[in-house]
């Protein structure tokens, strides 16, 4: 993270470590606070460019020295400072916020920064650099409150092996607990730290539109999923269905009109699980890898990658070359168990994806249609693996829309889902009429 002209500093997943550079010295210089209390603590330069030609990244323990803090455990941001070697970190401020751009002024009396919630849109804030005099300087989303906002959650639950879990719920602002609502899991990996986090409602280029789904009366749930390495399939199973019914056991959740949506990872997840399960009743796969054992011997386009080292060491999680763990590989590739999929799915694959090849959504597509399972494919021509046209982020917004209204809300389907669009109506007869 920085250095001086004797030492280095490193982080851990939660310190800071002074490191000698000849040998003669190490030590925690947030004296193991961090892994202690479960939050990880970052130093924060506030060197101010008029004061320096570039901005130092280095940690002087004989000044005070400001430390970002995030809490695993209650999800909380803020604010640490530092005085002295070997010293506890003390705290200054730590809130259900997220704090973003802090700066300081140049005799470092003030501080300016963004503050969110979920609920609340990132204003500035000025503050002293104590933070005991904020004051608020703008008000940027005043038409917000026109809306039915919503509410963010943290839920936990055991799994079936016996692991803590935990995710994010969001309620619609209106949330009547004697209604029954449908419900869309929003998964990739670890979306928890964002429980704090502000989304906007923005035509989305892959994920789920949050807000907007909950403004319009979903439930949406974001798992945390942990994962066994040669078994990425069952993972998303243990976490993600098991949160689904940990939740169900409420009478607010209609557990015959349960959603998933996931793109890239999350996309491969949904592949997985409605092969899996047919607990849900719609389900949408962005990118999707289908088959390991032919996306193992591709590459990204985009840089030129084999894909074979994500296979082996990194998200996929095998853990094996293919001709090491061949089982794991067919195991883990939902092609091979499409046949039991009763989950109607729409499929996006774009044929300028530079990280999963569309192939491997042709390969989806045209299994489940050899199957006559009920499944819709959608290709942005020349757009990329998220999507980057806003054209085509409006029209994925639309058809997501209706796609799960009529799957969970039972809304009349659309002209593209009963009969689709011809190629050559495609740009004309966008399909979006019930009529």
């Amino acid at each position: 993270m920085g250095s001086d002209n004797k030492g280095v500093y490193v982080y851990d997943k939660y310190d800071i470590w002074y490191f000698a550079l000849d040998g003669s010295d190490k030590y925690l210089a947030t004296n193991g606070y961090g892994r202690v209390s479960s939050t990880v603590l970052r130093y924060k330069n506030l060197t101010h460019p008029r004061n320096s030609k570039w901005k130092s990244n280095t940690l002087d323990e004989r000044q005070r020295v400001l430390l970002t803090a995030f809490n695993e455990k209650t999800k909380e941001n803020g604010f640490y400072e530092l005085r002295g070697k070997r010293k506890d970190p003390k705290e200054i401020l730590m809130a259900p916020k997220v704090f973003r751009n802090l700066q300081a002024s140049e005799d470092q009396k003030y501080l300016i920064y963004s503050k969110e919630d979920y609920v609340n849109s990132p204003d500035l804030y000025v503050n002293s650099n104590t933070f005991k005099k904020e004051e608020k300087l703008t008000e940027l989303n005043l038409q917000q409150a026109n809306y039915n906002w919503g509410t963010a959650e943290l839920v936990q639950w055991t799994t079936p092996a016996g692991h803590a879990a935990e995710g994010i719920l969001y309620k619609p602002e209106d949330f009547d607990p004697n209604k029954k609502y449908p419900i869309i899991a929003y998964f990739y990996e670890k979306l928890s730290e964002g429980l704090y986090s502000y989304q906007a409602p923005a035509p989305t280029p892959s994920r789920l539109n949050i807000p907007y789904f909950v403004s319009n009366g979903y439930l949406v749930f974001a798992p945390d999923i942990s994962y066994v390495t040669g078994e990425p399939g069952k993972s998303a199973e243990e976490y993600i269905n098991s949160g689904m019914k940990h939740l169900a056991q409420n009478n607010w959740v209609d557990s015959s009109k349960m959603g998933i949506q996931g793109q890239s990872w999350g996309g491969y997840q949904v592949a997985h699980l409605i092969t899996a399960t047919n607990m849900y009743a719609a389900a949408w796969a962005g990118a999707p890898v289908v088959n390991m054992t032919s996306a193992y011997g591709g590459i990204r386009w985009q840089t030129g990658m084999s894909r074979q080292f994500q296979y082996e060491n990194t998200q996929s999680r095998i853990g094996k070359t293919l001709w090491e763990g061949q089982e794991a590989y067919l195991a883990n590739s939902p092609l091979f168990h499409l046949n039991k999929v009763t989950t109607p799915v729409v499929i996006m694959a774009n044929d300028n994806d530079g990280a999963v090849p569309w192939y491997q959504g042709i390969e989806m597509f045209t299994a489940l249609r050899r199957l006559q399972k009920p499944v819709w494919m959608l290709n942005y021509n020349g757009d990329e693996h998220n999507l980057l046209l806003r054209q085509n982020r409006k029209d994925i917004q639309i058809r997501e829309q209706q796609f799960f209204d009529h799957y969970l809300k039972g809304a009349p389907a659309p002209k593209w889902l009963k009969s689709g669009v011809p190629a050559k109506e495609k740009g004309i007869d966008w399909g979006f009429s019930s009529e």
